[in-house]
């Protein structure tokens, strides 16, 4: 078992305070947006490694490449490649990320083909698929967490949006009275995503006014509108449900589902790709045809997931697809040990008291990786209950 080093990525839009607040450590002044824990190129994690010249920082990244089936064990190779198919984060966000959607797996393998077989380089601005994965998420709240996500039922949209009393909005009013759904909401994203960039600013301009007057159910627009002044985004978000999590609650992101994070901590796992389509509030490249291939223009009610307790103490978020699983325990200092020994690779997060985890102890925020197959008992310390996020995959 190795106690992972990791990465905490500075994005504009992450909170100051919210992850070191966790580590217990004094915040710098600058946003820190995710902590990357896996193997991941981007950020991966490091580890110490006994090696023939003594002890040896590596990246995890490195030590799976050297033996993948010592590390994540043969049936986790043999379903998902010699990698960690998954990444786990803390996400802490304290302004809006962008508007996005992901690509099924059959899609991405498409898209990344063509830009390949195109010559596109993967780092260039306007491309769209980054590797050839989907991109499956999850995220759980650790604070309460509010976020956008899924098609509103069209004729919700169009009272939310008649109610700024806005004119230049009553034509979309219109369409999504119109039948059939899909339909209306393709038609309407569409308009809005492609209208004249001027017009469509001054229309954002006097729908924020609006919402901030109004405020109730249009606040959460208003401070979108704050960030993104003038972005289409704006508006596309009005179309989407919005949801308020509560800590322990997750909330499960498969393809094609537009959506937004908007503010909160939550621990977040995904499938490992780069692979995202934006819709709107960001300065990034909208390749506004494409996306409209991959969204899923139907309305949907927000899954709201709850753990499913087990015998075991085991608490699992449940999901439809094998690429991770996440589950937590929540840890009495004086409840016997849980043994959570996998035949596949692990990486272990304490989020709140202490935890125990073989012959590691991890503190808030702390996490380890446990090579598949090595015997780990995890329990809470003395200074009280402990929470621990358990991330594996199914093979």
């Amino acid at each position: 078992m190795d106690r992972l080093a990791n990465t905490v990525r500075p994005y504009a839009w992450g909170s100051t305070t919210a992850i070191p607040e966790l580590l217990g450590v004094a915040p710098t002044g600058e946003p820190q947006a995710e902590m990357w824990m896996g193997a991941h190129p981007g950020a991966p994690s490091r580890v110490t490694r006994v090696t023939r010249g003594g002890e040896a920082d590596q990246p995890l990244s490195d030590v799976i490449a050297a033996a993948p089936e010592r590390e994540l064990g043969e049936a986790a190779v043999a379903k998902f490649g010699p990698r960690l198919p998954f990444l786990l984060k803390l996400l802490a966000a304290a302004a809006p990320l962008s508007l996005q959607v992901h690509p099924d797996l059959a899609q991405a393998r498409d898209g990344y083909g063509a830009e390949e077989n195109a010559g596109v380089p993967v780092d260039a601005p306007h491309r769209n698929y980054k590797d050839a994965n989907h991109k499956p998420e999850l995220i759980c709240a650790l604070t309460p967490f509010d976020g956008l996500c899924g098609f509103r039922v069209p004729a919700a949209a169009a009272e939310l949006l008649a109610g700024l009393e806005v004119d230049s909005l009553k034509p979309y009013v219109d369409l999504l009275h119109a039948q059939p759904e899909d339909a209306a909401l393709r038609e309407v994203l569409t308009a809005v995503l492609t209208a004249d960039p001027q017009e469509m600013a001054a229309t954002v301009a006097e729908a924020a006014a609006a919402a901030e007057r109004l405020g109730g159910a249009y606040a959460p627009y208003a401070e979108i509108a704050r960030h993104y002044p003038g972005d289409p985004g704006v508006i596309a978000a009005m179309l989407l449900n919005h949801i308020q999590l509560q800590p322990g609650e997750a909330l499960f992101l498969g393809a094609g589902v537009p959506h937004a994070y908007l503010d909160g901590l939550g621990v977040e796992i995904m499938a490992n790709s780069d692979n995202v389509l934006r819709c709107g509030l960001t300065p990034k490249h909208v390749d506004v045809p494409e996306l409209l291939r991959i969204v899923r223009f139907e309305a949907t009610e927000p899954a709201v997931l709850r753990p499913e307790a087990s015998p075991s103490g085991e608490e699992v978020y449940d999901t439809p697809i094998d690429e991770f699983r996440l589950s937590r325990y929540v840890l009495a200092p004086d409840a016997e040990p849980r043994d959570v020994t996998a035949s596949t690779p692990q990486i272990l997060l304490c989020t709140a008291g202490g935890v125990t985890a073989g012959e590691l102890r991890l503190a808030p925020g702390e996490s380890a990786f446990v090579p598949a197959g090595e015997n780990v008992e995890i329990s809470g310390t003395d200074g009280g209950p402990g929470t621990v996020f358990r991330a594996t995959v199914v093979a």
